[in-house]
């Protein structure tokens, strides 16, 4: 059975999550960092040299004021209202533009293009790829990369994984994580219109800790 997707129910999920790193969202500076661990992996150069850049589902805003503070026109999509609310509140005054919608959705009806689209444990790892990679390369300008980031899927469980939010006690709330082998991830690139694709998983900085997933693809 495919993933029940219900946005009514991810909105209050990940708006519970904006509410618990308020502080977080409203008091951050500026980084830009692909992994989980602070100053580990790569930088900004995986996005090539864009002028303007898409981060889908765009969390506490960190990254993408970086991005602004570098010269890059910048938008950040997200599915919560308060997340918006905050990082408009936050990060509006640098000129970053904040959009709340369901990432499908928007792509679908936009008609803006940028030369970089980017997911930092965002909305590629919560949003079908066959549906998102498609909308994504239609999005993008000729040459334009697509690069993303999360945790690579545990051995054996692939596809969409179901997530509770904190725990398993309380109002059920909870959403759909999407894992899948470095080789699969490739072949729903391609299939979407992107070439030159990099797909590795990178290291933990300390040995037997989880490393990090990091995708790149440019479109044809």
């Amino acid at each position: 059975m495919p993933a029940q997707h219900n946005i009514d129910s991810e909105r209050e999920l990940w708006d519970a999550f904006a509410e618990s790193t308020k502080d977080k969202a409203l008091e951050a500076d500026p980084v830009f960092c692909w992994t989980q661990y602070a100053g580990h992996g790569p930088g900004t150069e995986l996005l090539g040299s864009p002028r303007t850049a898409l981060e889908i589902g765009c969390g506490t805003g960190r990254a993408l004021a970086f991005l602004r503070d570098q010269g890059i026109e910048v938008t950040g999509l997200d599915l919560s209202p308060i997340a918006v609310k905050h990082l408009t509140e936050r990060w509006g005054s640098t000129g970053a533009e904040f959009i709340c919608a369901e990432v499908l959705e928007h792509l679908a009806a936009s008609t803006e293009t940028y030369d970089a689209v980017y997911s930092i444990f965002g909305a590629v790892w919560f949003t079908d790829p066959v549906k998102l990679f498609p909308l994504i390369a239609q999005r993008l300008n000729p040459g334009g990369t697509l690069v993303f980031s999360q945790p690579p899927a545990i051995p054996g469980a692939y596809g969409p994984q179901g997530m509770y939010k904190g725990g398993f006690a309380g109002k059920a709330m909870f959403a759909y994580r999407y894992s899948y082998t470095p080789r699969k991830w490739t072949a729903l690139l391609t299939r979407s219109g992107f070439r030159d694709i990099d797909t590795s998983v990178l290291e933990a900085p300390t040995e037997g800790h989880i490393g990090t997933l990091i995708v790149r693809g440019v479109k044809h």
